[in-house]
């Protein structure tokens, strides 16, 4: 799996509120201000390395022994990677009683400039994106909706050395967040892939920049999914998230078959409420959160209808809620594979918004091309030996565009 990855839009939106326009203090005009106030003696204090930590010493010991690695090597390594205080406040848990809003997070993802990126980058991958939908049967549109998510096409891959990060939060993870002991043991497990990684393929750990959680490249992959789900998918002979757009478009489609995406099956369906609905059926419903636990039947019978297509699925459902802050609720049936995108990140509000950009990237290709223009996907004299081999249509075609 592929814990505890934040996409950048959320990690920007964080930065952005210590940001407080309305008095002129943006971090630039805030440091510039502060430093002013305080002897220059006192203007920076000094970066704290992990070579002082016994901790991460006798740790960096140990991995070596455990991983047949160079121990002065990895001693090093650990060593000089130092303590990132942003980090440590950007893993502090949110307030509680926060609201969470749908409409508002939508709005960060599914807008003009998004949408613009991922038309460009789903034409200029169209090819690669056919390949992949072939290979793993996972839609296009899903694997551009979550490039797009995460780091805008590459635009926003993180500016933190990734040892730095990970090391920080193996040795100093928030001792006030409720999960602090496992999420400790997760970032010391995926500093260890770090650092492996790095080793086997020869390259410099302080060369990785990456989110503050030491997550990396386009698609932002701890490193623990890296070494298991990463391919070379333009076979150069080395995985490369960071420059290569085909690795990163097969590396995000074989995440989604490793965690059981099914080919052909809806993310989601339309819901709504029957009236007279129990109170204790719609808690029902919603128990299980995204799991999917209920048989159609089971589902409707409990209050919850679904037309058309939903009726005829014959998998399981789940009932997902998705808050708007003071605002009613909106609601889907999420199916198997809606369960499968939440592996990726493990929130309702990314899944949705995932699909949802994939889906109007896609859309507006649509509706860009003219019904008349030829489809660009089809060979010009197709014989049976082509309609055979090529893979299926990826740049929406005629009939995807409903044409």
């Amino acid at each position: 799996m592929k814990p505890l990855h934040v996409p950048f839009p959320v990690r920007a939106a964080l930065l952005a509120g210590a940001c407080t326009l309305s008095l002129g203090l943006c971090p630039s005009a805030l440091a510039q201000s502060t430093a002013k106030s305080r002897p220059a003696a006192q203007a920076k204090a000094p970066a704290y390395s992990y070579a002082q930590s016994e901790a991460a010493m006798a740790f960096a010991t140990d991995l070596a022994e455990r991983r047949n690695l160079d121990p002065a090597w990895v001693r090093q390594q650990i060593g000089s990677a130092l303590r990132i205080p942003t980090v440590i406040r950007l893993m502090q848990p949110a307030p509680s009683g926060s609201p969470k809003n749908w409409a508002a997070y939508r709005a960060r993802f599914i807008e003009p400039v998004r949408l613009r990126a991922g038309q460009r980058f789903w034409e200029a991958n169209r090819d690669t994106l056919a390949r992949a939908e072939a290979e793993f049967g996972v839609p296009a549109s899903l694997i551009v909706g979550v490039i797009g998510v995460e780091t805008l096409y590459g635009q926003h891959t993180g500016n933190f050395r990734v040892i730095d990060a990970l090391t920080t939060l193996a040795f100093d993870f928030p001792a006030s967040h409720p999960r602090a002991a496992t999420r400790t043991e997760f970032f010391r497990s995926e500093l260890e892939q770090f650092l492996s990684l790095a080793e086997r393929t020869g390259t410099d750990p302080a060369s990785y920049l990456g989110s503050y959680a030491g997550a990396m490249g386009w698609p932002q992959f701890m490193p623990s999914s890296w070494v298991k789900y990463a391919i070379d998918f333009d076979a150069d002979g080395k995985v490369d998230l960071f420059n290569s757009q085909a690795d990163v478009i097969g590396s995000v489609a074989n995440y989604f078959k490793a965690f059981g995406w099914q080919p052909g099956m809806p993310t989601h369906y339309p819901v709504r409420f029957a009236p007279g609905q129990t109170k204790e059926d719609f808690e029902t419903l919603l128990a299980p959160d995204i799991l999917p636990s209920f048989s159609v039947a089971s589902f409707t019978g409990k209050g919850a209808v679904l037309e058309g297509a939903a009726l005829q699925h014959t998998g399981q459902l789940a009932l997902v809620e998705l808050q708007n802050a003071g605002a009613p609720s909106s609601y889907v049936a999420g199916t198997e594979n809606f369960y499968v995108v939440t592996r990726y990140n493990w929130s309702s509000y990314y899944a949705l918004a995932v699909i949802e950009l994939g889906e109007a990237v896609r859309e507006r290709i649509c509706v860009e091309r003219p019904a008349s223009a030829p489809d660009l996907n089809a060979p010009a004299n197709p014989s049976a030996e082509s309609r055979s081999s090529n893979p299926p249509p990826v740049l929406p075609s005629s009939a995807a565009c409903g044409r």
